[in-house]
């Protein structure tokens, strides 16, 4: 059987539970479905101007750090994918130095992107050619010839608009679907209004914190936070009756078939809990899910990411 490739979030906040995750598949291969691989772990380590898809807000990774998750990452074999799909880029962000030393950091040919804007993909294939490029879901490409045309072009893989989803019609028109990537589990509601807003709003606030972060406390640009009503509270159990979304048995029983093995799960500001049960609806068999989850928290408990407090002693009388 092929591999049935995922694609994990999180390069800084979720790193703890890639690496715990990463080790478990080859520790106890017993306990995923068939096939199951890690396609990359993909995001960017605040705070990167080029970031797209989720908001950061004000934080900083330092060199060390940077250096110190993209070499295990790849040490465990599995490529780091920054997700540059900030649609605003400018000319002048291309010269960003924090953005510019993370691929620097990543060059040594195992690692990939994921782009939106044209500016910022030319810029990258021209000063990182080392790079694998990937087209970004973000783009919201929904007409079937755009698509066609998108898979033709020189990408990795093209990330499928999510609406898109369980279009048999349309993907089994499709000549490569070996370069699709099909997002599983989009918080997103079915065609919903203000995804491209979202995006949009995130480029912006990104432009004031990255101002804000070159200035005391209390000169900072206030930001303002976003809201939407339909999906912000959104996790594995709430979308499941979504016609986007994308059950484990679909990708076994449908995709896998058709040729499409390449998986993304959305999540890089997820909460650790709804993330872990959605890795292991997704790649655990279902009899293992319960010894798998145990294990996984055990580890992150010992390594203090998840700290269980014991009451405090009191006096007596």
């Amino acid at each position: 059987m092929k591999p049935v490739r995922f694609h994990l979030p999180g390069l800084r906040y979720n790193y703890p539970l890639n690496m715990f995750w990463i080790s478990m598949l080859k520790q106890h291969p017993e306990y995923f479905r068939e096939g199951v691989e890690i396609g990359s772990i993909f995001g960017s380590f605040p705070f990167s101007i080029w970031n797209g898809g989720r908001l950061v807000s004000h934080d900083q990774c330092d060199a060390g750090f940077v250096q110190n998750v993209i070499k295990n990452i790849n040490a465990a074999g599995v490529p780091v994918r920054f997700t540059f799909t900030n649609p605003l880029i400018t000319e002048e962000d291309l010269a960003d130095g924090f953005c510019n030393f993370c691929l620097k950091a990543a060059d040594n040919g195992k690692n990939e992107v994921i782009v939106v804007s044209p500016l910022l993909e030319e810029y990258i294939r021209k000063n990182y050619p080392s790079f694998a490029v990937n087209s970004s879901t973000c783009k919201e490409i929904r007409d079937a010839q755009a698509l066609e045309a998108e898979l033709a072009k020189d990408y990795k893989y093209v990330v499928l608009d999510y609406n898109l989803n369980g279009n048999w019609e349309l993907l089994d028109s499709l000549e490569k679907k070996d370069k699709l990537e099909i997002l599983v589990n989009a918080v997103c509601v079915p065609d919903c209004p203000r995804r491209g807003a979202h995006y949009e709003h995130i480029a912006k606030t990104q432009k004031i914190i990255q101002k804000n972060l070159k200035l005391p406390p209390e000169k900072w640009t206030k930001t303002e936070p976003w809201y939407c009503e339909y999906g912000d509270k959104n996790n594995l159990y709430t979308i499941r009756d979504y016609c986007t979304f994308v059950s484990a048995d679909a990708i076994w029983n449908e995709y896998v078939p058709r040729g499409i093995n390449n998986f993304k799960i959305e999540g890089r500001t997820a909460n650790l809990f709804s993330l872990i049960e959605t890795y292991c609806y997704y790649m655990i068999k279902p009899e293992f899910v319960g010894p798998a989850r145990l294990l996984l928290l055990r580890n992150l408990e010992n390594m203090k990411v998840v700290t269980v407090n014991k009451p405090r002693p009191a006096k007596w009388p």
